[in-house]
């Protein structure tokens, strides 16, 4: 049979009305726990488990398993488009791929613009999705291939990439997100080394020997800290509401969010391949690529549509590149994809290169499941557009203790500890003394994300060749990762002094 008969095939399954229904449901919890912050599409997957297994119960083990797996997967990239509804009308982000969207997200609310950016992150989600399960069909099987190539010396060398991009992601000084950089990665050490088993920076505190939950810095540094400024500088802003023209986008907007809205889509997808890399570093990577690539770099941060439009589109085409290691190859790529695939294992199909000739009802009627999932979330999330941009318009009065009654419900329900609240009030005080001292806060998350990921694949790297550091430069794309990296660093700054000696000549 062709990919087309396949394909065929798998509309069949998806398009029967139960799994129609268990589609609807999955994407509109996944919208659910994308917009609360700290229960996120991994721990929204994993809850759903035990009540699919009720669901299907007595359905044949094949469509019970494509049933169970069709609402799963909704949950999936339903968090992922519902992350960015908090991020740009509450500067809160639901999930980790959603900080990027709310830099400029949140600015456009401010502006009146709320509308437009809710609208454009639904349609950029949809492109991406639509993409992403178009690349997916056909490049499958070349593309698991190609990331089976890189080992630990690529993904280090991947990960310093990512993080010498950061530097893109500055205000006004590259010095001051270099420093958030590093002191995301110093955050990133807290807690008990997996190899070791050594307490590192605990101070002999229990709740530090997990190390820092990601959430919980986030939430503090972004929310808790917009919190603070609205709350201490009241005098010069008065509460003011920005009033909100429109809805939808203008023609301009669309214009403008075109080629983010492509470029972050296949970026998203090709970085949601490779295992381990994931969303976060998809809509990071897209986000800086914008502002590198755009003519007014310096609106960035002000409240560019692009600046929404193309993080949006990556996490989503990242969520759709991450089922390709997991379906043909058995490799999941992220947590929630681990968790996808225990699951399947649960229902006896087991992901990896046979999946697709032993159990093809469950993997095409997946992928169609997906087609239409994306198109349910645009038809449902548009007309909703309009009741969300109105919680802008909340006086802060009662805004503000909204935000509040989101951030600590979120942080304390990952972990259900007091310590992680007291530790948010300290991010939100951080949040707003390095947010007006002009240090970028973004930096400092993509550090604490990629910390663990360096250290992990800097040390496989190293015991595979016995300690030889020439590893990362003998390969020959960790040798090409690490160039761009230092280029992205240097030529910045031999531009800059390039500058200041033609200005001193003009002068002389």
């Amino acid at each position: 049979m062709s990919t087309w008969e396949f394909l065929y095939n798998g509309f069949l399954v998806a398009l029967q009305p139960e799994n129609l229904i268990y589609a609807f449901i999955g994407v509109l919890i996944g919208t659910a726990v994308g917009v609360l912050p700290g229960i996120g599409p991994m721990s929204g997957v994993a809850l759903l488990i035990p009540v699919t297994s009720t669901l299907t119960a007595g359905a044949p083990p094949e469509e019970a398993a494509a049933s169970a797996i069709i609402l799963l997967a909704g949950v999936y990239y339903g968090a992922m488009y519902g992350g960015s509804t908090t991020s740009i009308l509450l500067n809160t982000p639901g999930e980790s791929s959603s900080v990027v969207t709310a830099l400029d997200g949140y600015q456009m609310a401010k502006q009146g613009r709320a509308g437009a950016a809710l609208s454009i992150a639904a349609v950029g989600s949809f492109f991406a999705g639509v993409v992403a399960l178009i690349a997916l069909v056909f490049l499958a099987q070349p593309l698991s291939e190609l990331a089976l190539k890189f080992g630990p010396a690529e993904y280090f060398s991947l990960m310093i990439l990512g993080l010498c991009a950061v530097s893109g992601l500055a205000g006004r000084s590259m010095t001051k997100a270099l420093i958030m950089t590093v002191f995301g990665l110093l955050l990133a050490t807290i807690g008990i080394d997996n190899v070791s088993g050594v307490a590192r920076f605990t101070y002999d505190i229990p709740e530090l020997y997990q190390g820092l939950e990601f959430l919980t810095i986030a939430v503090g540094l972004f929310a808790l800290g917009e919190v603070f400024k609205s709350i201490l500088e009241r005098e010069q802003n008065e509460g003011a509401i920005a009033r909100i023209d429109r809805i939808y986008p203008t023609k301009k907007d669309l214009q403008e969010s075109a080629g983010p809205i492509v470029r972050g889509s296949l970026l998203g997808f090709f970085i949601g391949v490779l295992p381990g890399a994931g969303a976060t570093l998809a809509s990071f990577f897209s986000y800086i690529m914008e502002k590198k690539i755009s003519r007014q770099p310096e609106k960035f941060g002000k409240g560019a549509i692009e600046g929404v439009a193309a993080p949006e589109s990556a996490n989503n085409g990242a969520s759709g590149g991450a089922m390709i290691p997991l379906l043909t190859l058995g490799i999941p790529g992220s947590g929630t994809t681990a968790i996808l695939m225990g699951a399947l294992i649960m229902y006896n199909v087991q992901p990896g290169p046979l999946l697709f000739d032993e159990h093809p009802q469950v993997a095409w009627g997946l992928i169609a499941s997906m087609f239409i999932g994306n198109l349910m979330l645009l038809i449902l999330n548009m007309p909703l557009v309009k009741v969300f941009a109105k919680i802008i318009q909340t006086p802060p009065k009662y805004l503000i203790p909204i935000i509040i009654a989101i951030s600590f419900f979120g942080v304390y329900a990952v972990q259900v500890h007091t310590f992680d609240l007291f530790l948010l009030i300290a991010c939100g005080v951080c949040g707003y003394f390095l947010a007006k001292n002009d240090f970028p806060l973004a930096p400092l998350v993509l550090g604490l994300v990629l910390g663990p990921m360096i250290e992990n694949n800097l040390r496989r790297a190293l015991t595979a060749s016995n300690g030889d550091w020439s590893i990362f430069v003998t390969h020959p794309i960790s040798l090409l990762f690490l160039v761009i990296a230092i280029l992205w660093l240097l030529v910045p700054i031999l531009l800059k002094l390039r500058g200041k000696k033609v200005v001193v000549n003009e002068e002389g």
